[in-house]
């Protein structure tokens, strides 16, 4: 009897036989669907309710030629909860708007303009804002999770692709509230309050984790959500977050083992290298989705520093879909010796982008399964 899908992909991670690649992508920008609506490729009810995972966005994945989205999960609600309630603070000449989010961030948005809004200031800025609007809304309820949507989860052998337990995120969810030079600050000028707000979060994630498993549905893989990288390395100083945040991955990821999960991911844009062995140390062994970036990630000197310790799903350098066949082509070429490494699934290193050209994701796609199955 053919491997599924599923079957292929664990193996593969597991470094053992297995039958074909899969051939998987990390959905897509809502500005990429639209285009490809505007030139004919799909239609508005297709792009509806396209989230990862989701009928319409298999259905997307299967006119392109890929055989699933990767970044398939099920996970409770692990940052602030009750959200804050969004609202304007101002609205300046030029029609940008100055507001709360939901995180009781203070940002600047502007509807015309599609990016990460801008950071004016945050709410959480020391113990008195903490105690006051912030330790509540991260501790651990039932309300958290969506009971009814993990009792209708399907049994593993009736999973024709992976599925992952969401685990939560142990320092991007901080970053995003306190934002990078308030998480620096408050760590300066306040160690004690910097280690209550890792622990609070931590023990939320590892609640909400174990709550799930313990309702006996079986998960494929674990995944984290960080990003704390960027370009040029981490935004937080690695021994310092070996010594206080290792210790939540090390829980929850020895909870995880306890119900047979051996593969644990963990997506982080940026350069992460220093990072990895922290995360390998405390029972993450699996990068996701490996940014090629400026610098050049890749799965080949981690293999050759970490061995079999580590694992990859990612590292396709998606800039390609925006140019022509021959760098498609010269793109495959150069995942050859890196799928031929074992631990490896090839996938696109961030959802793809609207400069994205639909006929060259098709090829892609094409190429990928001539080459790998």
């Amino acid at each position: 009897m053919a491997m599924t899908l599923r079957e292929n992909s664990l193996a593969i991670l597991r470094y053992e036989n297995y039958e074909k690649l899969p051939i998987v992508n990390f959905g897509y920008w809502g500005e990429t669907l639209q285009k490809w609506v505007q030139e004919g490729h799909l239609t508005q009810d297709e792009i509806q309710n396209a989230g990862d995972g989701s009928e319409n966005d298999r259905r997307i994945g299967r006119k392109l030629g890929f055989d699933f989205n990767w970044y398939s999960c099920f996970g409770g609600s692990c940052g602030i909860h009750p959200p804050f309630e969004q609202k304007v603070l101002e609205v300046r000449e030029d029609g940008s708007k100055i507001m709360v989010d939901s995180n009781g961030v203070i940002v600047k948005v502007k509807d015309d303009i599609v990016s990460i809004p801008s950071e004016i200031d945050h709410m959480l800025k020391d113990r008195e804002s903490w105690e006051r609007d912030f330790k509540h809304r991260l501790q651990y309820s039932e309300s958290r999770i969506n009971l009814d949507a993990l009792a209708k989860i399907p049994r593993p052998e009736e999973r024709e692709t992976p599925l992952g337990i969401h685990c939560g995120s142990l320092f991007g969810e901080i970053r995003n509230i306190l934002g990078v030079e308030g998480t620096s600050y408050v760590y300066c000028d306040d160690e004690e309050l910097y280690d209550e707000i890792i622990d609070t979060v931590g023990e939320l994630c590892y609640k909400v984790v174990k709550r799930i498993l313990e309702s006996g549905v079986q998960f494929d893989f674990g995944h984290f959500w960080e990003d704390i990288c960027f370009k040029n390395g981490p935004l937080v100083i690695p021994s310092v977050f070996a010594e206080k945040v290792g210790p939540h991955y090390k829980k929850i990821t020895e909870l995880l083992r306890e119900h047979a999960i051996d593969i644990v991911s963990l997506d982080c844009d940026g350069q992460i290298d220093a990072l990895i062995p922290i995360w390998l140390e405390n029972g993450v062994n699996t990068m996701f989705p490996i940014e090629v970036g400026t610098w050049g990630a890749s799965i080949a000197p981690w293999r050759e520093k970490y061995g079999n310790a580590i694992r990859g799903v990612g590292g396709m350098n998606k800039t390609v879909f925006a140019q022509d066949y021959a760098a498609v082509d010269r793109e495959v070429e150069r995942l050859k010796p890196l799928v031929a490494l074992g631990g490896y699934i090839p996938c696109m290193d961030h959802r793809i982008p609207p400069d994205a050209k639909w006929e060259n994701v098709q090829y892609y796609c094409e190429q990928m399964r001539k080459a790998f199955q």
